[in-house]
């Protein structure tokens, strides 16, 4: 059995890109809404949950509670103590996936047809019935501070760290999901299952299915997985006010390369120039080798391995994020190789290639999303949390090719900041000192 899910699933993920994406949207009988694909040509389906609110829903003073949380929702449930459960699950030849993030709370699973009934009602004992044994909870418990000891002793994420901690004040966002080692070390089994109530409920909950399933299945197997759910979880907390201001801020740290985290304010998803800044940021350091960043810094001067440059629109604050790392005594050049290329954008804009070039390989990649079930079920439930409209899949394309080279420089001249262009510098940077 575990032989042939492992057949299916490659089988799958070989399938080609799909040209079409027939979305079907779902309403159990009790409510819960769903978006379907339906491919009944392979006995597989996978299924995507995920519940808006993640780790920023940790009561005060229990940072890191949804993140131990989650990691204890396999780890035992109902009947089933964690060895139980584990057999249980290999013997269905399921997976069960579980993630949390600032924002979300994820629960992926993919499944035979033939053992589908079987492996909701797992999944279902897992949902509801976790049983956190406190063997459990100190085991995972460990696991948790373990790697926290090791992330204080990474550049990166000590660069991570301080850059939140500067910009979002006494918000959530503005420390580790997975908390400290002392307030982990505190946490107790009833901080763990209130945890669970707060982020496991139906106010807040997607859903995205992919495979051999009808609409009608789906609405029956949805109730019975998900109706008992809570229907209301801990509150959302609001919008982030950021504090970034231009600058630089150096973190004192023994190392021989120094890291540097960079960041002005960014634009959220729903924003009607998205598709600007989104093209914006691939030619500027998204773009990997093709990127202006890439070119400068790394091509002509040799000042790093890479260099990059995203967009993070999170629920609750939207930044424009890059990163680079370089020696002690090369990362005051490379800072300020970034800013100047930031100017240059601001003032000179792109040009009609630069433009045509990230076009054509941003609707040409675009289809390579859609290669497996698993990864088209997260899509179909990313869509309905950025509210974007069921037919997205087939006008993406479109909104990218309408933005015009008037419009992205336009866009460029009031978007970016290189005034307000803010460096968290962790290392011992020769010629870099903190400036606010």
């Amino acid at each position: 059995m575990k032989a042939l899910f492992a057949t299916l699933i490659a089988v799958v993920l070989a399938l080609p890109a799909w040209a079409e994406v027939n979305i079907q949207e779902v309403t159990s009988p009790k409510g819960i809404k769903a978006w379907l694909v339906e491919e009944p040509s392979i006995p597989f389906t996978a299924l995507e949950l995920r519940f808006r609110g993640g780790t920023s829903l940790d009561a005060p003073g229990k940072r890191g509670a949804t993140n131990l949380m989650t990691g204890l929702i396999e780890e035992g449930a109902g009947d089933m103590d964690a060895r139980t459960y584990a057999r249980k699950l290999e013997s269905l030849a399921a997976s069960f996936t579980y993630d949390v993030g600032d924002d979300t709370l994820s629960i992926s699973a993919q499944f035979l047809t033939e053992n589908r009934d079987e492996v909701i009602d797992l999944l279902r004992t897992t949902i509801l019935e976790p049983r956190f044994d406190q063997d459990a909870v100190d085991r995972v418990r460990a696991q948790v501070i373990s790697g926290l000891r090791s992330d204080a002793k990474d550049p990166n994420d000590i660069a991570g760290r301080s850059f939140a901690a500067m910009v979002y004040g006494d918000h959530p966002y503005a420390s580790e999901g997975k908390g400290t080692i002392e307030s982990v070390s505190a946490l107790t089994r009833d901080d763990i299952v209130a945890a669970h109530r707060g982020a496991l409920a139906r106010d807040r909950l997607y859903v995205g299915a992919v495979g051999d399933i009808t609409p009608e299945e789906l609405g029956v197997l949805l109730d019975h997985l998900l109706g008992d759910l809570p229907e209301t979880g801990a509150p959302i907390p609001g919008k982030a006010d950021l504090n970034i201001s231009g600058g630089v801020s150096v973190v004192e740290f023994d190392t021989p390369q120094s890291v540097a985290l960079f960041a002005q304010t960014g634009i959220d998803r729903d924003d009607p120039e998205f598709f600007a800044a989104y093209i914006l940021n691939h030619i500027i350091g998204g773009g990997g080798f093709e990127s202006r960043l890439m070119s400068e810094v790394r091509e002509k001067r040799g000042l790093t391995y890479g260099v990059y440059s995203y967009l993070v629109p999170k629920d609750l604050a939207s930044l424009y994020l890059g990163s680079v790392a370089s020696a002690n005594d090369r990362i005051a050049e490379a800072v300020e190789v970034i800013r100047d290329e930031w100017a240059r954008a601001a003032t000179e804009g792109v040009t009609e290639k630069e433009l045509e070039d990230a076009k054509t390989y941003l609707t040409g990649a675009y289809p390579l999303r859609f290669d497996g079930n698993g990864q088209i079920a997260g899509i179909l439930v990313g869509m309905q949390m950025e509210d974007l409209p069921i037919d997205y899949i087939a006008t993406r394309n479109d909104k990218v090719n309408a933005v015009t080279l008037d419009e992205i420089n336009a866009f460029a001249r009031k978007f970016l900041d290189p005034d307000g262009l803010h460096f968290t510098v962790v290392g011992k940077p020769v010629g870099l000192e903190t400036t606010n």
